[in-house]
């Protein structure tokens, strides 16, 4: 299998060749050349069209080995029967790693195409992604493979959060999701067949790369399952692993295979792993989402009781029905100091307790106080404060005062605000500043159950 190490190449490199890039703006290789422009990337660009002199205003070469530069990337856009010949050139050229975006091998049959393909980049030791993927890319080198358009998917800010996916579909879908949700990417990886690089080698490459503190991975399958369980006993013990397997069922493990040739295998076997080795299990792509953001952004939490300070009654009850549910968190008990200060603070309507409902009225002030209070309390773990901005003392102000707060606090916080415009307006204020925001109480209380589980997972396992 390929050095990983060589993988930086791809994601970092120098010199980038776009083979098959067209004049064309319904080509694959235009768009692909087009974003590269558009995100502003240094190094130096070579289009690779034996039917055009420049595209883009840059000089057009009609074969790779005709650069005369090193090429550390070459991004192969064009029709599968011509990729086993296209990459053998790139071989001869020296070429240091291969996105092959192309479809068109095992996941329709063509299995010898395929099998050709991995021949070759074995033959020059040269890193091949895919084929039939969307490849790599990387805000900060401001590497873009992706062959769709930025006007019709967003790019997410700079992060600590690496995303693979094996699916094209599902990784763009998250990439757009992301690009709204207040927390930044790393690096993106969509492998596609697998054919070379796999799973297991992009794995070990993010578990070594300091830049990526948080991984989430969409897989349909694992082609080398002993491989990735030496792995797996490792990487969670340096940082999180946020996973959603598709092919669960006899239905998706046959839709899996016509979609990447994969070998979607058994769930129970997969989850078995997963759950032994300290990975938290994503059911759908809402839950994965959820997960990404508070591992994200929130410390390491000390236990599992939460304090929950809310402007809605209802809401916090449903808040400690959730966590009652959980079978792991449970509603944190307030000291006799904490009490006697909230209630000399709140005014009378107040209830002190915990939940503690600190009125519809509560403004800025009142939410501060109670807040301040609960994190200060060595009975409480971690904050789960709602924000109904509904209610009459609920503004821009309330949630500027959740975002400096959670600027200065040492524990692990997150907020829960449900709601259409008004409260959609205030969950991006704060999830633009790294603030985690729910919009369901079980979303919530699940996200911090994660959270205590991988780290009770990474203290606790020899």
């Amino acid at each position: 299998m390929p050095n990983v190490s060589n993988l930086d190449m791809m994601m970092n490199p120098r010199s980038v060749a776009i083979i098959g890039a067209s004049k064309n703006p319904d080509k694959v290789g235009h768009v692909i050349l087009q974003n590269y422009v558009n995100a502003g990337y240094s190094g130096r660009l070579y289009p690779v069209n034996k039917d055009a002199d420049e595209i883009m205003g840059l000089k057009a070469y009609a074969r790779v080995g005709d650069i005369k530069d090193r090429i550390d990337l070459a991004v192969i856009a064009v029709p599968a029967k011509f990729v086993p010949g296209v990459l053998e050139e790139c071989g001869k050229a020296g070429v240091k790693s291969t996105v092959v975006v192309s479809g068109g091998f095992a996941e329709i049959g063509q299995v010898k195409l395929q099998e050709d393909l991995v021949k070759i980049a074995k033959k020059y030791n040269m890193p091949t992604l895919g084929p039939n993927c969307l490849g790599v890319m990387d805000p900060r080198s401001r590497v873009d493979t992706l062959f769709l358009p930025t006007f019709k998917l967003s790019r997410p800010q700079i992060g600590g959060v690496s995303f693979v996916a094996q699916s094209g579909a599902v990784g763009s879908t998250i990439l757009d999701l992301i690009s709204g949700e207040g927390f930044g990417l790393s690096k993106f990886i969509s492998y596609g067949n697998a054919a070379h690089i796999d799973e297991v080698d992009i794995l070990e490459y993010l578990m070594n790369d300091d830049e990526t503190k948080v991984i989430v991975m969409y897989i349909e399958g694992i082609r080398r399952g002993r491989d990735f369980v030496e792995l797996a006993k490792k990487i969670t013990k340096k940082k999180p692993v946020i996973v959603l397997k598709g092919g669960r069922t006899a239905q998706g493990m046959q839709a899996a295979h016509s979609h990447t040739a994969s070998l979607a295998g058994s769930w129970e076997s997969y989850e078995a792993v997963f759950r032994q080795f300290g990975f938290t299990i994503a059911n759908d792509i809402s839950e994965l989402l959820h997960y990404a953001k508070i591992f994200a952004s929130e410390p390491e939490p000390r236990g599992g009781r939460i304090g929950i300070v809310t402007n809605g009654g209802g809401v916090g009850v449903l808040a400690a029905d959730a966590i009652g549910n959980s079978g792991l968190l449970k509603v944190g008990s307030l000291s006799d100091v904490t009490k006697k200060e909230l209630r000399r603070k709140m005014p009378p309507l107040v209830n002190i307790s915990n939940p503690i409902d600190i009125a519809g009225d509560a403004g800025e002030d009142r939410f501060n106080t109670a807040m301040s209070l609960l994190a200060d309390d060595d009975g409480i773990d971690m904050l789960l404060v709602i924000a109904l901005f509904q209610t009459p003392g609920a503004d821009s102000t309330v949630a500027a005062r959740l975002i400096h707060y959670k600027e200065n606090s040492e524990k692990p916080m997150i907020v829960l605000t449900i709601g259409a415009d008004y409260t959609r307006m205030h969950k991006i204020m704060m999830e633009s500043a790294g603030l985690p925001v729910y919009d369901s109480p079980d979303a919530a209380v699940k996200a911090l159950k994660a959270l205590l589980m991988y780290y009770d997972y990474r203290n606790n396992t020899p």
